[in-house]
């Protein structure tokens, strides 16, 4: 299992998230947050889940391995499984 995920640093309604990614496949990344998290796969952000520092601890005594945003971004690159996002009027 390789679900990664980074400090819950990012601000967003008045709260701290974290990034949680596989550098696997997104099936293990939904059957991940499905069994150990209980976030809803509509909460889905193409290529990761957002995930509130109150889950944090919970995601990282399940398996998730905490790495850095850049770690985890060099490693959902590297997978392939990074998301563009497409540019408009292009």
């Amino acid at each position: 299992m390789a679900v990664l995920i980074d400090s819950p640093v990012w601000p967003w309604r008045g709260r701290r998230w974290s990034h949680l990614v596989s550098d696997v496949s997104y099936e293990e990344l939904h059957a991940f947050v499905e069994t150990e998290l209980g976030i809803p796969r509509r909460a889905f952000q193409g290529d990761h889940y957002d995930v509130p520092e109150d889950l944090y601890d919970v995601a990282v005594a399940a398996g998730a391995q905490p790495v850095g945003a850049r770690e985890l971004l060099a490693r959902l690159m590297a997978a392939g499984l990074r998301l563009r996002k497409s540019r408009r009027g292009a």
